[in-house]
């Protein structure tokens, strides 16, 4: 069976007739689900086995962004609130163990309601170093603010996932810390020394080098390549992402429909896949936009398939045993019931 190299969104709450058809003659490989496809616990159960069901692929991955703080699809009434990455590296008494012991904790949770839905790929760990001039568009997305403090952090929250049997995605390969501006609305360019980029930026990746999957930046990075972002460049992905920084596992594309990228829809996937990509992601469920990324993403097939199974391949069988309510319990606590619903 065909699979496309594609992570593809959908419209609304239901599927809709076009949808359901055209999911099932390209069979992407995955989809991701936004605050418009979810109203209730049972809605979203019902929406990712509708999804499931077009491609024939029962443990297909099903993504979503749940970072906590202003990045978070799931919340009240129905699911719990948690905090952005940078008040687990401002939890009080300066405790690294205590950092990470709540870290971790909290990414617990999250995998427990995600798991519950069916929902088995978190676009976390955010893993980007913050500038101090740099666009807020990561600012308390981020862990903390030194490498140190990100990759310790990085590393409990995906640990966290993968212990609920939800797989992490590390995030935005190879840094997006320094860019001076947000890759939704235009291309960042970063004219830092690769000395520079290499101690910093990519550091906490290369801690992470291990992990089953990661999404791009859509950013220029002048030391390695003065024209095409991280996303459509064949030097960056050699030399920084497979080489400096030595990830091998699954390299997804951040969305093609960010304004950083140039080029239609198609051409966008093309460069994409062509620089190393092993799938894209389209995100807002137009179709237009979708029929013309298909175009462009191609097959499965190759490296990229064998990625691809590796991933999935690292789902637990089953999750670590886990007291629900006393893990809120506590990770409220930490929080001051800041969090608490």
């Amino acid at each position: 069976m065909s699979i496309s190299a594609a992570i593809l969104g959908c419209s609304g709450p239901v599927l809709t007739p076009e949808e359901r058809t055209f999911f099932r003659r390209v069979k992407p490989w995955g989809f991701i689900l936004f605050k418009r496809n979810v109203e209730t616990p049972d809605q979203v159960r019902t929406l990712i086995a509708a999804l499931r069901d077009t491609v024939a692929r029962a443990d297909a991955p099903v993504l979503i962004d749940q970072e906590g703080g202003r990045v978070q699809r799931l919340g009240p009434p129905h699911w719990g609130l948690y905090p952005p990455g940078r008040a687990f590296g401002d939890l009080k008494g300066n405790d690294p163990l205590l950092r990470r012991e709540i870290t971790r904790l909290g990414a617990r949770l999250m995998a427990h309601d995600l798991a519950a839905l069916g929902i088995n790929v978190d676009c976390v760990p955010v893993l980007d170093v913050p500038d101090p001039n740099g666009h807020e568009i990561i600012g308390d997305r981020a862990y903390g603010k030194t490498v140190e403090e990100v990759a310790l952090m990085g590393r409990a929250a995906a640990e966290g996932l993968i212990a609920g049997g939800v797989l992490p995605v590390i995030k935005h390969i190879p840094g997006h810390g320094r860019a001076m501006s947000d890759s939704h609305l235009e291309l960042p360019v970063v004219d830092a020394s690769f000395e520079d980029l290499d101690a910093r930026d990519f550091a906490p990746f290369r801690v992470l080098s291990d992990m089953p999957m990661a999404m791009t930046a859509h950013v220029i990075y002048t030391a390695v390549d003065r024209k095409r972002p991280a996303t459509t460049s064949k030097k960056v992905m050699r030399r920084v992402v497979r080489g400096a920084i030595g990830f091998d596992g699954l390299v997804m594309s951040d969305d093609l429909s960010m304004k950083a990228l140039s080029g239609d829809f198609t051409e966008r996937a093309e460069m994409s896949r062509a620089a190393g990509c092993d799938v894209v992601l389209h995100c807002n469920g137009a179709m237009a936009e979708m029929k013309a990324v298909l175009k462009g993403a191609g097959e499965l097939k190759g490296r990229a398939a064998a990625r691809a199974k590796s991933a999935l391949a690292r789902l637990a069988k089953a999750p670590e045993p886990f007291d629900v309510a006393e893990a809120r319990a506590r990770f409220d606590a930490a929080f001051d019931g800041k969090f608490a619903a």
